[in-house]
């Protein structure tokens, strides 16, 4: 039997961790028909059904997912291998995809791309935002950003960002109408943009009391799930917005926005985290981003 090309078991492997022959294309650089060839292809080669397809799923066959199990560690090898010949390079290069939550990419990616990539012009940055709990090996990222409490224990992780807080704002013209909360018991008499996650859960608004932290399950008409969404509400007198500081920083400065309960808001240190798995080998695009995000010794 013809051995089956290389790039057709890469083929294979990412069709299998990603489930779609479309999201795998994109990933290895081919057309969805080219990718449907080459698993066509391999399959008359192997003599067998890898994968069972229908118009809306893709899952691998008894004989596939054995497949898969066997070539993982080779295709690992493979990888480190080539990762090797990048310490014979000037400059780091190949592919880095970060998983991160859309509020991270915000405050923090969006600033320091333009910088990651003049610095390194043979990376190719992709960034994938996703607010859920993401098993960022699995979906074929190299790390992720989340905030510290959501990273896996298995995961290293390095602080990202520095320490955080949220903070509850309102704009003059809703606190021309209401008197502002002075406790966080007074927000039941407020009009308080919610924000729903991914998963469905409405986020509960959270306070601190000396090193006593506490949650307060706000009500209100608005909810929303975006953090640009809820500013930009607070902005427009639609009730109080429970946003990280950073975010609402410039319409706090310029009266914009009020901000209220100082006196109990939590200040979270670490905030967010980079994190990836324990590898035997790093990918040298992944060790310059975490070079450039490292916060300085001492």
């Amino acid at each position: 039997m013809p051995q089956p090309n290389l790039s057709h078991l890469a083929v294979f492997a990412a069709i299998a961790r990603l489930g779609s022959f479309q999201r795998a294309a994109a990933e290895v650089g081919m057309s969805t028909s080219a990718v449907s060839h080459a698993i066509r292809g391999l399959e008359e080669r192997l003599g067998v059904s890898l994968f069972n397809r229908t118009t809306r799923s893709v899952a691998l066959t008894e004989a596939g997912q054995r497949l898969v199990e066997r070539l993982q560690p080779a295709l690992r090898d493979v990888g480190d291998a080539l990762n090797e010949m990048n310490d014979f390079r000037t400059l780091p290069s190949g592919k880095l995809c970060i998983n991160t939550s859309r509020v991270a990419a915000q405050m923090l990616l969006a600033p320091l791309m333009a910088r990651f990539l003049t610095a390194y012009p043979d990376i190719h940055l992709e960034v994938v935002e996703d607010d859920g709990l993401v098993d960022i090996v699995a979906s074929g990222c190299d790390a992720g950003i989340r905030f510290q409490e959501a990273v896996p224990e298995d995961m290293v992780g390095v602080r990202f960002g520095g320490a955080q807080r949220l903070v509850v704002v309102g704009s003059p013209d809703y606190f021309a109408r209401r008197p502002p909360p002075r406790h966080p018991d007074d927000l039941d008499r407020h009009e308080c943009i919610r924000f729903r996650f991914q998963s469905g859960r409405i986020f509960k608004w959270e306070f601190a009391e000396g090193d006593r932290a506490f949650e307060r399950d706000v009500a209100g008409r608005l909810i929303l799930s975006g953090e640009e969404l809820q500013l930009r509400a607070a902005l427009d007198g639609l009730g109080l917005a429970f946003v990280f500081e950073q975010l609402a920083a410039d319409a706090i400065a310029d009266g914009r926005l009020v901000r209220v309960l100082q006196d109990w808001e939590r200040t979270y240190d670490p905030g967010f985290v980079l994190y990836y798995p324990r590898q035997r080998r790093m990918p040298s695009a992944l060790r310059a981003f975490i070079d450039m995000v490292r916060p300085p010794a001492g």
